[in-house]
């Protein structure tokens, strides 16, 4: 676990899970929240990176949290396999240790694996929805749990994705994590604790191939791919006082993409 510390305020503290790159849309998010006043609490996972295309980024967790400092945000970056089921219970711990209660959690973590309905193996169907459904459970329950902050300022965030053709386990266990999200927004509604889920579409990240990228730009309306900053900017929203009467819903925030 790596801290950093900033004079004390009383600014909130969001947790956002699969940050593991500068590039990604949890860094984008997480840098967004740090400039509205936000600390930070980050989770990462080194080897999905190395096991994916796009590899590991060497120094990621250190830059963000260097990044999030210059905005004035607390930080803790906690490495995690959220495939563990007693994970998610050790990384509330440490972040509580390192910076205190949470008020805000944002699931940013996946499991992503390309596979069909013919090639999937029962291995990767169960990690993906150990990592994208059961941790989110998991994440969710502890935060239920161990919520104190004024009712009304809590928020649940789950990223999702609609996408199952080829992409089979990610797809199937991401449409779990949004009944599992969504089933917050009643269960927590003592703590008027809000719940909502966002399908950002297709972000540029390093994953898309030339050919896939023009694919997705034929499909977009507003002729550009999506960014992190994109999805950045409505978390923000979601998480500010404004944004407290949107509940219970999954947004479509993806430039019109079809």
């Amino acid at each position: 676990m790596m801290t950093s510390t900033g004079a004390p305020t009383a600014r909130p503290l969001a947790l956002i899970t699969g940050v593991g790159r500068t590039v990604g849309i949890g860094a984008g998010i997480a840098r967004r929240l740090a400039a509205s006043g936000w600390d930070i609490a980050f989770t990462y996972w080194t080897p999905y990176d190395e096991r994916m295309p796009w590899g590991p980024e060497s120094g990621a967790a250190s830059a963000i949290t260097d990044l999030l400092a210059e905005q004035g945000a607390a930080t803790t970056a906690v490495e995690a396999d959220l495939a563990d089921p007693d994970a998610p219970a050790r990384v509330f711990d440490e972040v509580e240790r390192g910076l205190g209660p949470v008020t805000a959690l944002v699931m940013c973590h996946c499991e992503s694996v390309d596979s069909g309905l013919l090639d999937t193996t029962v291995e990767s169907f169960d990690r993906h929805f150990a990592v994208n459904a059961r941790a989110t459970w998991l994440l969710i329950r502890e935060y239920g749990r161990r919520f104190t902050a004024a009712p009304g300022s809590g928020r649940i965030i789950g990223l999702t994705s609609d996408h199952t053709v080829g992409n089979l386990p990610y797809g199937a266990s991401k449409g779990a994590l949004d009944r599992i999200t969504l089933a917050a927004t009643h269960e927590f509604a003592h703590l008027r604790i809000t719940a909502n889920v966002i399908n950002p579409g297709p972000v540029d990240t390093g994953w898309m191939t030339d050919e896939g990228r023009a694919h997705m730009l034929s499909r977009t309306p507003l002729d550009r791919l999506g960014t992190p900053q994109d999805t950045a900017h409505l978390v923000d929203f979601l998480c500010s006082p404004e944004g407290q009467w949107i509940n219970g819903q999954l947004l479509f925030s993806n430039g019109g993409f079809a």
